[in-house]
């Protein structure tokens, strides 16, 4: 529970306008933050992480604020620390939704439906997740994937599944590519470095991709063109937060260069439903105020304008401190609140299903995960929502 941090998180002043929070650069009354916030984030190195450092150096020069980043290496060790409280917020991928729908390694007895709440995001001008290739071994479009070495990194459903669903562009599957199993995100890395694998998954900017690009093997990014509709209906057939994006800012590319990708929101930061609107709400206040002072602190960091969130789409619903900012901000719509009730009630669903689930579930844990697989489906379509991701069963 968050709970017990809420002494530390003073009530903010009232607010004196968006025009004042966009204007000025100096700290005032209407943004109160506590000595110490803490993000999860990837590990140290990542795009999520570095723009975490940045961030933070702006709060700590402004309102005195030590940003605490702790890493961890995959989905789970991610959001470990949030569902405890020992993280105030974490800057992650689609975990989100795999930890609001319990699936994959959140769908485990001692995890189950995560109460997780949305609080901001970023669409950077590079992409979010896209495939990232050696240069040495001829991958020049997505259906080169077939037969490739491909990494799979262990206990991180956002990574592996993000994969999947863009070898649905090519209509591929891991049954048509060499699965290497690693540790971590940096295990990744160097699996490629070592000609142990030959792709991977990650931001274009991702800045562990810059030694990819400076080994004998090199780097490149094969292309997902737009004009394909069927290729990227397959992809959304599952994943509909992967739209069209022509992504630049590349590792090893010309800055004015661009390709044509899929992307998602990256980072996304998070929280619990219980964490304190206060806190939530002077969070977003201050990055959005200070955008300016962070955007080029490290690679993506401009993607955190709330003006470039689509509000309306995001599948997870958003925590109440940061609908408050942007109620205020003008950025809040009838769609949005729309959204975010549909979000809400789909965890309403999970979370009574899970309930039921638990009073009469089997002991064995492969029984268990594929049990509560298909009582989640039945629940889901029974109140009209796609279940996303069981087409396994």
């Amino acid at each position: 529970m968050n709970k017990h941090r809420n002494a530390l998180h003073a009530s903010a002043a009232a607010a004196t306008g968006f025009a004042l929070a966009l204007g000025s650069g100096v700290a005032a009354a209407d943004i109160e933050l506590p000595g110490t916030i803490i993000w999860s984030a990837y590990p140290t190195g990542s795009t999520g992480y570095s723009q975490a450092v940045g961030i933070g150096q702006v709060l700590q020069n402004e309102y005195g604020t030590n940003l605490r980043v702790i890493p961890g290496r995959n989905d789970v060790s991610r959001l470990e620390p949030l569902r405890r409280g020992r993280a105030d917020f974490s800057a992650g991928g689609t975990e989100s939704v795999s930890a609001q729908d319990a699936q994959f390694a959140f769908g485990e007895r001692h995890w189950g439906p995560q109460e997780v709440r949305s609080v901001m995001w970023s669409i950077a001008d590079a992409c979010s997740f896209t495939v990232a290739a050696a240069d040495d071994v001829g991958i020049e479009t997505v259906n080169d994937l077939e037969g490739k070495r491909i990494v799979y990194v262990q206990g991180s459903p956002s990574l592996n599944f993000g994969m999947e669903y863009l070898l649905r562009y090519a209509d591929l599957t891991w049954d048509d590519v060499e699965r290497v199993e690693v540790g971590g995100y940096m295990g990744a890395v160097e699996a490629i470095i070592e000609d142990r694998a030959d792709a991977m998954g990650g931001s274009c900017n991702s800045a562990p991709f810059m030694r990819i690009n400076a080994s004998p093997r090199g780097l490149t990014f094969p292309e997902f063109p737009h004009d394909d509709e069927e290729a990227i209906a397959r992809i959304n057939s599952t994943a509909p937060w992967f739209v069209p994006h022509r992504s630049t800012q590349n590792v090893g590319m010309d800055s004015d260069e661009e390709i044509q990708v899929l992307t998602t929101p990256y980072p996304k930061l998070l929280t619990m439903a219980d964490q304190d609107e206060d806190l939530v709400y002077n969070m977003v206040k201050a990055m959005h105020r200070h955008m300016d002072e962070y955007k080029d602190s490290a690679p993506g960091a401009e993607g955190w304008d709330p003006e470039r969130m689509d509000l309306a789409s995001i599948p997870v619903p958003l925590h109440e401190g940061a609908i408050r900012y942007y109620e205020e901000a003008g950025l809040w719509t009838e769609e949005a609140q729309e959204n975010h009730e549909e979000a809400l009630r789909r965890q309403e669903v999970l979370k009574e299903a899970w309930e039921g689930y638990l009073e009469d579930s089997p002991a064995d844990r492969g029984e268990f995960a594929y049990g509560w697989m298909q009582v989640r489906k039945e629940a889901l379509e029974e109140n009209g929502f796609d279940p996303l991701n069981s087409d396994w069963l």
